[in-house]
């Protein structure tokens, strides 16, 4: 992951806001996402146990990371789980987070997306609209922009009744939630810690409220059936797995480095702290003031001790990349790769390094990274853009002019996608695989115009 990287991958339903720490606009006017392959698999290595135990694949559930420092998670949008990075850092354990998951589960295995139509009745048509269209806009074609432009103009209040969940909903997510923790034989007590950490807040204005207190109300019979359970259950003194736990800290640390200020993070994670935590924030931080005499040592003592840790290589290779020293980022993210090669952002990391060093010899390998990485997220324009710059170099002007109108196609731009779309027609063999798929392009463009 880097602050780069990340701003480029951010799909945003209102203004961007990434890892990097970009200036903050109106709360009401931004929700946005972060990607980061250590901390998605953190979430999935928590979530799938409990989804299988919904019944649900867990393929076919989203997961979003919501760059907010309120506690909050919902789902909405079909299967598409979201959580708050404030969330992920205020937690004290990974049990917590689980538990948070198997709730918002409970939503999603129950139907109650499907049950919220009175609530969207209650908002105004501007506010729905601006909500969905404007997620579906941000998220489709990696635009933050259009986004912005687009739920700018939504009602607050008309997204959080969209959100809004009965108390009769949420006790029933609740019941559903014990039942998946106890099928993946997870405890049950750090979802009652959370809820339990949540009550006082009732008690509070709703200004100074987290937004999941809002939208998922808080009773006291809530509080008392989750107690009853984990009084009866013969997994709540059952530990978490210690790898969970590890995760879960190393995720905190991490968050903590990128997100929060230098002194700040130096408070938390001192100097006289010499674990792994510590380390990893502070090689963070360090990097992000940038201060690479400082950062550069920690990661490196960090992979001399872990060095078959694939996230301690892509951190190296993304603070030598930031900071200019190109060639030297290549080897961190090759071992980064060849450590953990079935993830999307690791190879596109290494795929832009190569590319960035202009080399003939590198260009085959950039552009079997970038096509690899498109076969599971396939709907990034910014990937597409990437390839069709690494063709170009290449030669293969036709498979250039294809990436350009698969670009154009998803950012809604119909007129580059037909332009494009018919110049690889002119490149490429008739009848190939690749001027069938020009044909699409074409098609689908001509259809979303009418």
């Amino acid at each position: 992951m880097s602050q780069r990287d990340l701003a480029l991958f951010a799909v945003t339903l209102a203004i961007a806001a990434v890892l990097s720490c970009a200036p903050a606009v109106t709360k009401a006017q931004r929700i946005s996402f972060i990607r980061d392959a250590e901390i998605e698999d953190t979430i999935r290595t928590f979530a799938t146990p409990v989804f299988q135990a919904a019944g649900l694949n867990p393929s076919a559930i989203k997961v979003h990371l919501v760059n907010d420092k309120t506690l909050n998670a919902f789902v909405a949008g079909g299967q598409q789980l979201f959580l708050n990075t404030g969330l992920l850092m205020r937690s004290a354990s990974a049990g917590q987070i689980i538990g948070v998951i198997s709730h918002e589960t409970g939503h999603i295995a129950g139907g109650h997306l499907s049950r919220t139509q009175e609530a969207m009745r209650n908002s105004s048509a501007q506010s729905i609209v601006a909500f969905v269209i404007g997620a579906a806009a941000a998220i489709g074609t990696g635009r933050p922009d259009i986004g912005q432009a687009i739920i700018a103009g939504g009602s607050q209040i008309g997204m959080r009744s969209f959100l809004h969940y009965s108390r009769t909903q949420e006790g029933a997510a609740d019941q559903a939630a014990v039942r998946f923790l106890d099928a993946a034989a997870f405890s049950s007590r750090g979802l009652l810690e959370f809820m339990e950490v949540l009550e006082d807040q009732e008690l509070l204005s709703p200004k100074r409220q987290d937004p999941y207190v809002r939208t998922h109300p808080i009773a006291r019979d809530r509080i008392e059936f989750l107690r009853t359970h984990v009084a009866q259950s013969p997994y709540s003194d059952k530990p978490t797995p210690p790898k969970l736990e590890v995760m879960q800290l190393r995720m905190r640390a991490k968050l903590q480095g990128f997100l929060e200020p230098l002194a700040v993070t130096l408070r938390r994670y001192k100097e006289t702290d010499d674990s792994l935590y510590s380390r990893y924030a502070r090689a963070i931080a360090h990097y992000r003031k940038p201060d690479l005499d400082k950062a550069l040592p920690l990661i490196d003592g960090l992979i001399a001790q872990h060095p078959t840790d694939p996230y301690f290589h892509e951190l190296k290779g993304q603070m030598l990349f930031e900071n200019g020293r190109i060639a030297e980022a290549l080897e961190p993210y090759e071992t980064a790769t060849r450590l953990l090669p079935h993830a999307p952002l690791l190879r596109t990391g290494l795929a832009r390094v190569q590319l960035e060093l202009n080399e003939p010899a590198l260009l085959e390998p950039a552009i079997t990274n970038l096509r690899a990485v498109l076969r599971k997220e396939k709907d990034s324009p910014f990937l597409w853009r990437q390839l069709a710059i690494a063709y170009g170099r290449n030669g293969q002007m036709g498979q250039s002019a294809l990436a350009m109108a698969e670009e154009g196609l998803l950012k809604g731009d119909t007129a580059a996608a037909r332009f494009h779309a018919a110049r690889a027609q002119e490149l490429l063999p008739r009848g190939s695989g690749a001027w069938l798929k020009a044909e699409d392009v074409l098609s689908a463009a001509k259809e979303e115009e009418n």
